[in-house]
């Protein structure tokens, strides 16, 4: 899947208080995993397996293999619209 750089930090920025931990939880990951998914990688604390960015516009492209932190994060946003 590719999504700009930018759509993934406004995805990130939606969820509310506590998404992250909660993430983490469900997927059996730790919490950093999932910070770091949300920078592509951008804030020097480790890299993210599986997810790759090319420079360009709006950030640039993020391509990501697994997309399970992503789904769970816009679960997470569907539950708070209803």
């Amino acid at each position: 899947m590719n999504i700009t750089f930018e759509e993934l930090r406004e995805i990130k920025h939606k969820l509310p208080s506590g998404s992250v931990k909660r993430i983490a939880k469900e997927l059996n990951i730790e919490e950093q995993k999932v910070r770091n998914y949300f920078s592509a990688g951008r804030n020097g604390k480790g890299e993210v397996a599986d997810i790759y960015l090319e420079q360009g516009p709006n950030g640039g492209i993020v391509h990501i293999e697994d997309t399970s932190i992503l789904e769970t994060a816009k679960r997470i946003l569907a539950e708070g619209e209803s």
